[in-house]
């Protein structure tokens, strides 16, 4: 992939995250899609299975920093703020998130 980001900023006093590609696409990610998929080892699960992160419906995105010129890191309101963001990583965020809700609202209600 090689888009990358013209603006990045958190709109809805921090419950969404608004990105704007050089393509012109434009997404706005909720703030418990990007923390509960959060790219960090202790969500991931790098090493052992991934982990389902429960009830950050309300946790929103305090602060956005850039990471070199190729991601973000993003802190959020529970003090979350190990995962590293890539510009791709958002693209397939802003692309499936609708696929992605869906799928972890589902593995909830597996867990339950």
């Amino acid at each position: 992939m090689n888009y990358w980001p013209l603006s990045i900023e958190k709109i809805d006093d921090g419950k969404r995250l608004k990105i704007t590609f050089d393509n012109l696409s434009v997404f706005i990610i909720s703030s418990e899609i990007l923390r509960v998929e959060s790219p960090s080892a202790d969500v991931q699960g790098h090493g052992g299975p991934k982990k389902i992160v429960r009830n950050k419906e309300d946790v929103i995105i305090k602060t956005i920093e850039t990471v070199g010129n190729y991601a973000i890191r993003i802190i959020f309101s529970d003090d979350h703020s190990s995962g590293i963001y890539t510009w791709e990583l958002l693209y397939n965020f802003g692309i499936n998130q609708k696929k992605i809700l869906d799928n972890y609202h589902k593995s909830l209600q597996l867990i339950s």
